[in-house]
């Protein structure tokens, strides 16, 4: 496939508009005062004999550099704190919550529910259910939308989803043979087995197994993946470089890393070497942090006195090729949302999109703005466009703010509900790819002022 895209994208044009504006849009800091603007006037996407979902509230903890202040915590201690900010931002009656429900990626083992641990850690009664997804980068999507389900049924009124990642003590097991060894010994009646057993033991036994980091079912990286993504897209270093320099410092998260684009030009190559584009400063980096959403329908929303910030409307998941396709999720997914909503590019005001990599978001935005690619690889007649910068990400992205795994989704949806507010929208756009050669987007509406 790699071929056959750069062959065809060597036909597109070699600059872009969005690649040429691509260092004009600073991040903002997400404390910024939240001023109403009039939106557009615009359908509603509200649909008749279906609840209306509502985002009440949404917070996330700091998102720090793994290996720094969260290093000695535990994943339920950052999901915790994410719960109690909701609480605390809410006030809303913890006995109120009907369900919790959280993503994670790499599960500690001794919480392997980290939804349960951390709702009786914030003081959620235990009479509350709660449980854990994993659907790697889209894991607090797939908590959101799992909400938004339970509800839509009429199974709760009122619903908790979040996510959180600690990459700073990730669970490392001993090698399959020592497991192995060990569990047999376990079970071992007499001296003389647990002697023989023992014999067994040769030194590479000894031999850690760390967490994967690379795709089960083809063995690559997705750093590898990035790399092969944007030489196939004719993605430049340049141009990678450039998008993840548009940002600024803010007070908190302390994965924000001020650069040059001279400083970011000695770095070597992160993964495929020595040719590679891909590096640590055109990456989203290791980050520990949580999230917490509070979803609720209208109906419950209203009743118990909250002004809602947005509705949660149509979403879709979406699968594709994990060798080729790994992190193309929002190419595929975008247009698949929009028809199922009835919209187009044009009608949508704010686009939140996950960053893997500069070079991963760059590829996907020229993959959605081939004709080419919608008809080869998509089965479809025309492109869905590109995003316009001026409306992508301009609050910040997990190039710059950090991408704990587990936890993004939820940041996400929040910052597009805030964005709607302050920017007079109505509709926003939430896409991201996920390990797998899966991704997910979502349409948030804003809730009428």
């Amino acid at each position: 496939m790699t071929s056959m895209l750069t062959h065809a994208i060597r036909n597109l044009p070699a600059s872009s508009a969005w690649a040429a504006r691509g260092c004009k849009y600073l991040y903002i800091s997400l404390k910024l005062e939240l001023i109403a603007v009039q939106p557009k006037s615009k359908k509603t996407l509200a649909k008749s004999g279906v609840k209306n979902i509502v985002v009440v509230e949404g917070v996330r903890i700091p998102f720090l550099q793994s290996g720094t202040s969260y290093a000695d915590l535990m994943p339920h201690d950052l999901a915790r704190a994410a719960l109690q900010g909701l609480l605390n931002r809410t006030s809303v009656p913890k006995d109120v919550v009907d369900y919790i429900v959280y993503g994670t990626v790499i599960q500690e083992v001794k919480t392997s529910n980290v939804a349960r641990e951390a709702a009786l850690g914030a003081g959620f009664s235990d009479k509350t259910p709660a449980h854990t997804v994993t659907m790697a980068c889209i894991s607090s999507n797939q908590a959101m939308t799992t909400g938004v389900g339970l509800i839509a049924a009429g199974q709760c009124d009122v619903v908790v989803a979040g996510g959180v990642e600690l990459m700073s003590d990730v669970p490392i097991r001993h090698s399959r043979k020592m497991r192995k060894t060990m569990l047999t010994l376990n079970r071992a009646k007499t001296l003389g087995q647990k002697l023989s057993l023992i014999s067994k033991i040769r030194p590479d036994y000894f031999a850690p197994e760390l967490p994967a980091v690379a795709e089960f079912s083809t063995s690559e990286t997705m750093g590898h993946s990035a790399d092969r993504l944007a030489a196939a897209f004719a993605i430049s270093r340049l141009e990678q470089d450039e998008y993840a320099l548009r940002r600024e410092t803010v007070t908190k998260d302390n994965g924000i890393r001020p650069s040059s684009m001279e400083q970011m030009g000695k770095l070597k190559p992160a993964f495929v070497k020595p040719f590679g584009t891909v590096t640590a400063a055109n990456s989203s980096f290791l980050t520990d942090g949580a999230s917490a959403i509070l979803l609720m329908s209208e109906e419950k929303a209203l009743a118990m006195g909250y002004k809602p910030k947005a509705y949660l409307r149509d979403f879709v998941y979406v699968s594709q090729d994990p060798k080729d396709q790994l992190l193309l999720g929002p190419t595929y997914a975008t247009p698949k949302v929009l028809e199922k909503a009835g919209l187009t590019m044009a009608d949508i005001d704010v686009f939140e999109f996950h960053e893997a990599f500069a070079g991963q978001i760059l590829a996907n935005l020229k993959a959605m703005d081939s004709d080419w690619f919608a008809q080869n690889y998509m089965g479809r007649k025309s492109k869905v466009g590109a995003p316009p910068l001026e409306k992508f990400n301009t609050w910040g992205g997990s190039l710059s703010l950090g991408h704990p795994f587990g936890a993004t989704g939820c940041r996400l949806v929040i910052t597009a509900a805030h964005r709607l507010k302050k920017e007079g929208g109505q509709y926003g756009l939430v896409a991201a790819c996920a390990a797998g050669g899966q991704g997910h987007a979502m349409i948030v509406e804003l809730y009428p002022q």
